[in-house]
């Protein structure tokens, strides 16, 4: 009797608790937040799930309620009515390099006020790590899938091609896409960076690459087409590593092409990291930049415009990438798989490569 007296009256104190202090013993609902907002559980869910099909004034209210009530939206029942999360893979190579910095930037940029969110891989260039990432990655389905690079295994492509949504692969160009492709032609800019220290007076031009993931390779092999159509390729002229970049590789690898190759007057690096270790290796030695030794660097990440002399970079559009192929997933479109987007790529000329000629 005492204790049925005394849970009576815990629940007095608990309503009443619940009615001064808008304390809640359950986590809030839909409904909840509707009635906190003035408005329907399912406008409330309309604005959550697509606030782009609402009014700014409306997208307010429920963001406002949703803050006060603490509400956590029930994902995994979402899930289970659309078969689909609201997220989108990104399998990317490097969590630390910058160029991937600057394309999840740009994919971010472009789901910016949608109920997208990020969910993201890191293959460290292996594409057997890719597929065993992506096995559990795709279970329940995302809206949508963004690659890196071309490389997929073949069993990659059969679950990508099974699980019914839309693909965009990103940073190359091929001619065999899984879905669409965003990128660039990586041969076809080391061709120009090339020609452009061949145009400024360098003749004995070395290569230097790291990390020679297919990219890489291209960018090797837009070096070697550009110096064979003058007759000036030389072997010896390359010094290349599968390490990772940094700058300290850089004049790792300057010193190693110069001792096999003393006649060298120039660089074509595969990244702005190995240029920015020539640059500081050359001022060691006190070679004169870019007078004595010119330095060509890639993809134009911002040091380079920084540094003294300022280093001349083939400046690749990354953000822009990024922002692109997020554009696509988010407009969910599956017909006219196929589609390639050349962005392309501009030589970024600063004082390293003005040489007086």
């Amino acid at each position: 009797m005492i204790a049925q007296s005394f849970c009576n009256l815990f629940q007095i104190l608990l309503i009443m608790i619940n009615k001064i202090w808008g304390f809640r013993m359950a986590k809030p609902t839909l409904v909840d937040v509707g009635e906190e907002a003035g408005v329907s559980a399912i406008t409330v869910s309309r604005a959550l799930r697509s606030p782009e099909k609402v009014s700014d004034s409306m997208r307010a209210k429920v963001e406002a309620a949703v803050k006060k009530l603490g509400y956590v939206p029930n994902q995994s029942a979402s899930t289970l009515a659309s078969s689909k999360t609201n997220s989108i893979v990104v399998m990317i190579p490097s969590i630390s390099n910058n160029v991937f910095t600057d394309v999840l930037a740009g994919i971010t940029e472009a789901l910016k006020d949608t109920r997208l969110t990020l969910q993201i891989g890191n293959t460290g260039y292996d594409p057997q790590e890719e597929e065993r990432i992506l096995r559990s990655f795709l279970n329940p389905a995302p809206t949508g899938v963004i690659l890196a690079g071309l490389e997929q295994t073949a069993e990659t492509r059969k679950m990508l091609a099974s699980v019914g949504v839309p693909v965009v692969q990103i940073m190359d160009l091929g001619d065999q896409p899984i879905g669409k492709i965003v990128g660039f032609s990586h041969e076809d800019a080391a061709v120009a960076g090339t020609r452009h220290l061949l145009e400024n007076g360098y003749r004995n031009i070395g290569f230097l690459g790291a990390q020679m993931d297919p990219r890489s390779q291209k960018r090797l092999a837009g070096f070697q087409r550009a110096m064979r159509e003058v007759g000036l390729l030389q072997e010896h002229a390359i010094a290349v590593t599968n390490r990772p970049s940094d700058v300290q590789q850089g004049a790792t690898l300057f010193n190693k092409l110069v001792r096999r190759f003393p006649d060298c007057d120039a660089v074509f690096c595969n990244n702005d990291d190995l240029a920015l270790g020539v640059l500081f290796e050359c001022q060691r030695r006190g070679i004169s930049v870019p007078d004595d030794f010119g330095i060509c660097g890639f993809n134009d990440l911002g040091t380079t415009s920084e540094c003294v002399p300022k280093v001349t970079s083939v400046r690749t559009p990354l953000r822009q990438i990024g922002m692109v192929a997020g554009q696509m997933i988010n407009k969910g479109e599956m017909t006219e798989t196929g589609i390639t987007v050349d962005l392309g790529f501009e030589i970024s000329e600063r004082e390293s490569t003005r040489r007086k000629i």
